[in-house]
């Protein structure tokens, strides 16, 4: 049965297309909306992430204020299938590793702990053992 709830996060950023191209080669996501404003990241057709300008407002207003830093106090969580195919995405273009690959007694995975390119906190969760 599909989920009732199904989360679509958006979160502010300085520079969609840096960020869209960041997080895609991560997560091996794609775009499936494209721009300096705002972008839609899938993988495998679902949607797991939404990227907005953070001093664009639309039709909504802005999403953060641009004067305040971005990415303090969230982490932006996704578990993946395969932790260490993700890793080497990671390191092989570059990305920021926060705390290297390790095993969450609590949760009883391993993770990679990441920031993007405007601070956010980025976590890569295996599968739970």
């Amino acid at each position: 049965m599909k989920p009732s709830v199904r989360p679509q996060p958006m979160i502010a950023v300085s520079d969609v297309e840096k960020s869209s191209t960041w997080y895609c080669a991560v997560l091996g996501a794609a775009s499936a909306h494209g721009g300096p404003e705002y972008e839609r990241l899938v993988v495998d057709g679902t949607l797991i992430l939404q990227l907005h300008k953070v001093d664009v407002g639309h039709h909504h207003g802005t999403i953060g204020d641009p004067s305040l830093p971005l990415g303090n106090g969230v982490a932006v969580w996704f578990e993946v299938d395969a932790l260490e195919e993700g890793a080497a995405r990671a390191r092989a273009f570059g990305a920021t590793v926060q705390t290297d690959v390790h095993h969450n007694p609590n949760a009883n995975h391993d993770e990679l702990w990441l920031r993007d390119p405007d601070g956010y906190l980025v976590v890569l969760a295996g599968l739970e053992k």
